[in-house]
């Protein structure tokens, strides 16, 4: 298998966006790609709410959910759309941050929504808050393809081990992480993570990646590592993309999951253990 991870770019403009990951798709195709990953908020980077409330769209309205899944069907291509920013009807009206997974025939194999979310103190100046936007999902994902199966995660979700470990002993070989991981904790942490992930449960980690300063039209624009990488079970990186936007191939040969496992299987070694204790006489 042929996989293209899509870095992007993107504004806080869903059209443009749209455009720019269409074209990006088109040459994955044209590359000979059978699996296509776009990043995490394909559709919009945003750090205002009322822009945000202005722009996102429900998943059945999303203008860029139809024009993907249609560019997929064109092409015959599986393509994991990393995550699109959309409305629901919750109560309290925050958004989903939603990854989906798309069929040769445009059909929607899988829905994901970002289980983790990215609630941190980058910097004294550089703080998020994304549940205050983003309510988390609360369901664990394995599609089952002609591609191999799929474990499916985003971004932030790559700091939490236990959530890898139960989609491989699921039955995924394939997990996929879109991002748009912070330039700072990138630059610190995404390869040693995303190589963790593969090493610990013999899989293939796929993570196309936002990238460079996201220049916003209603907010203050935001700085993402890039680095779109795929990683083999032995954990070897097989395919970088660099710091600007672009098309990144891999070759995926699953054999290697099953080679991986072999050596080191410890998804099947895992043990309950009690808790540590704590207090005074522990």
């Amino acid at each position: 298998m042929r996989a293209a991870l899509i870095q992007m770019n993107v504004s806080d403009d869903p059209a443009a966006n749209l455009a720019a990951a269409l074209g990006m798709i088109r040459e994955a195709v044209a590359g000979g790609a059978d699996f296509i990953l776009t990043p995490e908020m394909t559709n919009c980077l945003s750090s205002s709410r009322d822009h945000q409330r202005t722009i996102y769209r429900h998943e059945e309205e999303d203008i860029t959910l139809a024009a993907l899944r249609q560019a997929a069907k064109e092409a015959g291509k599986h393509l994991l759309i990393g995550s699109l920013g959309l409305l629901t009807h919750d109560a309290d009206g925050r958004f989903a941050n939603r990854s989906f997974l798309i069929g040769p025939d445009g059909g929607i194999l899988a829905r994901y929504d970002k289980i983790h979310m990215f609630d941190v103190n980058v910097t004294e100046t550089e703080v998020y808050r994304e549940s205050a936007a983003y309510r988390p999902g609360r369901q664990a994902v394995v599609a089952d393809t002609p591609l191999g199966r799929i474990g499916m995660a985003v971004c932030y979700d790559l700091r939490f081990p236990h959530l890898f470990r139960r989609l491989a002993q699921a039955g995924a070989q394939i997990l996929t992480v879109p991002a748009a991981f912070n330039d700072t904790t990138g630059r610190a942490h995404w390869e040693t993570l995303l190589r963790a992930r593969a090493i610990e449960n013999g899989c293939f980690v796929l993570a196309p990646a936002q990238t460079g300063f996201h220049a916003e039209s209603h907010g203050r624009g935001r700085r993402t590592w890039g680095h779109s990488l795929a990683i083999a079970p032995w954990g070897e990186v097989i395919a970088d993309g660099g710091t600007e936007p672009g098309v990144t191939f891999a070759g995926i040969d699953l054999t290697e999951v099953d080679r991986a496992r072999g050596r080191v299987p410890s998804i099947r070694h895992d043990r309950d253990f009690t808790d540590p204790e704590t207090g005074p006489e522990a």
